[in-house]
């Protein structure tokens, strides 16, 4: 019989499936997997949960070249677990038993597309109807404010009521309300399942339940990722284009339009800025130069000072 931290994180997992909560349960799954492989062990106990081991793991995952983000990610389900057993006085508590191993977010690789490229994605029409469908799809995805695919992929009829979108982000459960803009309204009826499906689009049967319907969407974002990268291949785009480049690509665009984050948040439905920051790709050096040195120039020739300069304007 399991005990300690293996029983108390299959506990988690179980819970986590029996709210469909399955890309979590997925995430916590390959952490625990991870771990059991480290320590060539079927049973973990919470005893093996110290400093030491957690900073040779981080280790063992670095050899094995995986990204900061992965790193990250394992430990928080592992501190969880481990926060969890420490409620249940199942493990010891140990002060800052994490503080040595990366729990934060690297934003290193930038997904959003360049604007120029991304006026070509959602414009420029390719020749086959199948890929027509992927970029209308694109275009819904950002007149959707940026809309995840697994929040598009499983909209129902009744979201759509009186020309007003509202529904719950698959993610976080974030309440979302948005006006369906006019653009958009022939989109829907192109995209729109042709029977009498229990979703309004047709990338999932809707018949599936449990970690069978999880299963299924997977496939369909995958099959998505793929025709998404032969819309972009057919219209010359080199970049690889992910659904979440969309997403990223509507932050960006809006950041690059001064909009403040508050609102770039709001329509993302994030619950936090910070989470906002991780999307927005920061702006060119040449850019920043532009801002510094206008900046300097207004400072420097604000007001009556440039007047007692005989009327030059100090420029640099």
């Amino acid at each position: 019989m399991k005990t300690g931290f293996s029983q108390c994180a299959d506990n988690y997992i179980y819970n986590l499936r029996e709210e469909n909560r399955y890309p979590t349960a997925h995430v916590y799954e390959n952490a625990v997997k991870s771990l059991t492989t480290y320590f060539n062990k079927s049973i973990i106990s919470f005893g093996l949960i110290n400093k030491d081991n957690l900073r040779k793991y981080q280790q063992f995952l670095k050899d094995r070249k995986c990204k900061p983000n992965t790193i990250s990610t394992y430990m928080r389900a592992i501190r969880c677990i481990y926060n969890k057993g420490v409620e249940a006085e199942n493990a010891k508590y140990i002060p800052q038993l994490f503080k040595d191993v990366y729990t934060g977010i690297e934003s290193i690789k930038k997904k959003a597309i360049p604007i120029q490229k991304l006026q070509i994605l959602l414009q420029k029409p390719p020749e086959s109807e199948k890929l027509r469908k992927i970029q209308t799809t694109v275009n819904l995805m950002f007149l959707f404010c940026g809309m995840p695919f697994v929040d598009l992929s499983h909209l129902e009829e009744y979201n759509i009521q009186g020309g007003i979108l509202e529904y719950q982000r698959k993610k976080t459960g974030t309440p979302i309300k948005m006006e369906v803009l006019d653009s958009a309204t022939d989109m829907i009826l192109q995209l729109k399942s042709k029977n009498d499906e229990k979703y309004l689009f047709p990338f999932l049967s809707g018949t599936k339940y449990g970690k069978d319907a999880y299963r299924e969407y997977q496939a369909a974002l995958c099959k998505f990722n793929r025709d998404l990268n032969l819309l972009a291949t057919e219209l010359g785009i080199k970049d690889r284009v992910t659904s979440y480049s969309i997403r990223h690509s509507f932050a960006t665009s809006l950041k690059n339009r001064k909009v403040p984050i508050e609102m770039i948040s709001e329509l993302l439905g994030h619950k936090s800025i910070k989470t906002t920051q991780i999307y927005l790709k920061s702006f060119a050096m040449e850019d920043q130069t532009k801002i510094n040195k206008s900046n300097y120039k207004y400072v420097c020739s604000y007001g009556s000072l440039s007047e007692r300069t005989n009327g030059r304007l100090v420029t640099y």
